[in-house]
C-alpha cells in the first residue's frame, strides 16, 4: 500500500510539473523569439519534472519509513515521466494551434484572424 501511495503523490506532481513547464517553455520560447522548438528547453524540462517528482518520492519514503534504491526510482520516475511529457506536449501543442490569434505568412502579414479571438473580445 505504501508504494501505490508513493507512486500516486509522484503521478500527480509529474502531471502538474509538465502543464507548468511546457507553459514556461512556450513562453521561453516567446521571449527569445525562437521559430522553431529548442531542444535543450525539453531536456530541462524532464530534469526539472525528474528532481521534482523524485523529491516528493523520497518524502514519501521518507513518512512511511520505508527504505529507497535511488537508481531503480530515478529510472522507473523517468520511465513515467516520459510518456506523460509527450502526451502533454501534443497536447498543448494542439491547444495552442486552435487557440491561436491569427495566421501569419513568411514575410509577416497577417492572413486570417480567428473567429473565437473575435467573440471574445
Amino acid at each position: 500500500m505504501s508504494t501505490v501511495l508513493t507512486y500516486l503523490a509522484s503521478l500527480v506532481v509529474i502531471v502538474v510539473s509538465v502543464m507548468v513547464t511546457l507553459y514556461f517553455k512556450s513562453e521561453l520560447e516567446r521571449m527569445f523569439r525562437e521559430k522553431k522548438e529548442v531542444f535543450a528547453f525539453h531536456v530541462c524540462n524532464v530534469l526539472i519534472i525528474l528532481m521534482a517528482s523524485f523529491a516528493v518520492h523520497a518524502v514519501t519514503d521518507y513518512m512511511l519509513q520505508t527504505g529507497i534504491n535511488y537508481l531503480l526510482q530515478l529510472a522507473i520516475l523517468l520511465a513515467i515521466i516520459i510518456p506523460i511529457y509527450i502526451a502533454g506536449h501534443f497536447a498543448y501543442e494542439k491547444y495552442k494551434f486552435l487557440n491561436r490569434k491569427y495566421v501569419k505568412t513568411d514575410n509577416g502579414k497577417v492572413l486570417v484572424i480567428n473567429e473565437k479571438f473575435l467573440r471574445r473580445r
